[in-house]
């Protein structure tokens, strides 16, 4: 018997724990009996499991909500304990991969919720498998590619998404109702070139608006997962946690009959031959190349700048040298392209390169 199958046997005893977890929140008149009936038989999909993922994942686990599906690609690091709030030194420790090590302590919360772990790397090529049967997808990520992969796949299949970031002090958070709001590419109508927009690698992040991003999302997801969709605050919501600035953007009158997603059912980014980057390994020389797949024109001189405080930084007019650690260096080419030094794990690469590029 695994530890699932365990959890499923119901007795009188744990029907009485059940009721006693949630009577506070069944108590909040909105959601009530009936709304919290709805969370236990509702499926929802949290894409990345970093600092956003952890804090929706442990909100969702929580309130009930009965299966919950966590994607995530990477491993932890000691740099992610400072705003990853499910992770343990110990996790560091063990190399756990962050889904794995997620699905422990989500389970040790509350063993009546199905917590179900995929160690992949969201793409075009595994979207169709990674986020179907689910209620809602929310963002967790930390790159464009994937939200507007999620995009396209949430009103292609008429699923609810909830998109979040945050960087520095500040961050967003926008709900997608497919055929009912604006969908991502109304407001984003392309992804920023790479090395555009600030990353937490490149402008550092402080724990506290990872949260309040993270709870407005769960907050949201809930709402939407109780019945209670009426009450879901249909703006982009901005926040600049440093200045105290709190600035929702009214969006209803932003839905665009050109939009390539929603207006014109064009879905680019789940089609894996025109938006997958290719990520291979160079033979005897311990490095990664990626590879986008759209190709970029970088303005290498602009990029030096803004990386500068990402590590030493050598450059000429066909690439830029970082120097990220002893081990590990990044060598960047005008067209998008980059080489990660220092290591043959193809996710890890990845990770990198979504860091230091936003994409």
């Amino acid at each position: 018997m695994n530890q699932n199958d365990k959890h499923a046997i119901d007795s009188p005893v744990q029907d009485l724990h059940r009721s006693a977890r949630y009577a506070r929140q069944s108590r909040f008149a909105p959601i009530g009996e009936s709304g919290q009936q709805r969370l236990a038989s509702s499926r929802a999909a949290v894409v990345g499991m970093g600092a956003l993922g952890s804090v929706i994942a442990q909100h969702l686990v929580r309130s009930g909500v009965g299966y919950v599906r966590i994607i995530d690609r990477d491993i932890i690091e000691w740099s992610n304990l400072q705003r990853q709030m499910l992770y343990t030194e110990q996790d560091v420790l063990s190399l756990l991969p962050k889904a794995q090590a997620a699905a422990v302590h989500l389970r040790e919360m509350n063993s009546t919720v199905t917590i179900d772990p995929i160690i992949a790397d969201l793409s075009a090529s595994n979207a169709e498998d990674l986020l179907a049967g689910v209620d809602v997808i929310i963002d967790g990520s930390d790159n464009f590619s994937v939200r507007y992969l999620i995009n396209d796949y949430s009103v292609m299949h008429n699923i609810p998404w909830i998109y979040g970031g945050a960087v520095g002090a500040s961050g967003m958070t926008l709900t997608i109702i497919p055929d009912q709001t604006p969908c991502y590419r109304c407001l984003f109508n392309e992804p920023p070139p790479p090395g555009t927009t600030d990353t937490c690698e490149t402008a550092g992040v402080i724990s506290p608006i990872i949260d309040i991003v993270g709870s407005i999302q769960s907050a949201e997801a809930i709402k939407l997962l109780s019945g209670n969709a009426a009450a879901l605050h249909g703006t982009l919501f901005q926040i600049d946690l440093w200045n105290h600035a709190w600035l929702p953007v009214a969006v209803a009158n932003a839905k665009r009959s050109d939009c390539p997603c929603c207006g014109r059912q064009l879905f680019e980014f789940l089609d894996e031959r025109v938006t997958d980057a290719s990520a291979a390994t160079l033979c005897g020389r311990n490095s990664v190349q990626i590879t986008p797949g759209q190709p970029a024109v970088l303005n290498l001189n602009e990029l030096a700048q803004r990386l500068r405080s990402v590590g030493p930084i050598t450059s000429n007019r066909f690439l830029l040298r970082i120097e990220l650690s002893a081990e590990l260096t990044f060598v960047l080419f005008s067209d998008g392209r980059a080489i990660v030094q220092g290591t043959d794990e193809l996710t890890k690469a990845r990770s990198i390169y979504a860091e230091i590029l936003g994409n």
